[in-house]
């Protein structure tokens, strides 16, 4: 029962792993994506994704500020600079929670790991007095 709870437990893990993977790289094109304008000609002319394969033809304004959502539904307006630098921080917090989450998988595959080599060798040793039992 423990093995299993170990396992159901690495999956949850796994799972929390990937969904920090995907947010760190809807992050980390974002922030790319805002550096990227600072150099971008004030002319040219960007395509705005706005999902389902969908697109904007839209320019950039430089002195337009950036909208970011702070969670639970609540946007804030901001300068570039400073929206870029929230993103840089939520990255950074992003990937320190993935190598938490690395170690602690980790820990949990060797836990499994022994567990499941004693129950092996308890299991050969059921076999082996069943063996010796029969003769």
């Amino acid at each position: 029962m423990r093995l299993e709870a170990y396992r159901n437990q690495l999956n949850t893990l796994l799972q929390q792993h990937q969904y920090l993977s995907a947010s760190f790289g809807d992050h980390r094109r974002a922030r790319e994506t805002l550096e990227g304008l600072e150099g971008a000609s004030a002319e040219g002319e960007f395509l705005i994704p706005v999902g389902g394969e969908t697109y904007l033809r839209g320019s950039v304004d430089r002195g337009a500020h950036v909208l970011i959502g702070l969670g639970s539904g609540v946007v804030s307006e901001m300068p570039r600079p400073q929206a870029s630098e929230m993103l840089a921080d939520r990255i950074a917090k992003i990937e320190e929670a993935r190598r938490e989450l690395e170690v602690q998988m980790s820990e949990l595959e060797t836990r499994i790991e022994a567990l499941s080599q004693r129950l092996e060798a308890m299991t050969r040793g059921a076999t082996r007095t069943d063996d010796v039992g029969g003769d």
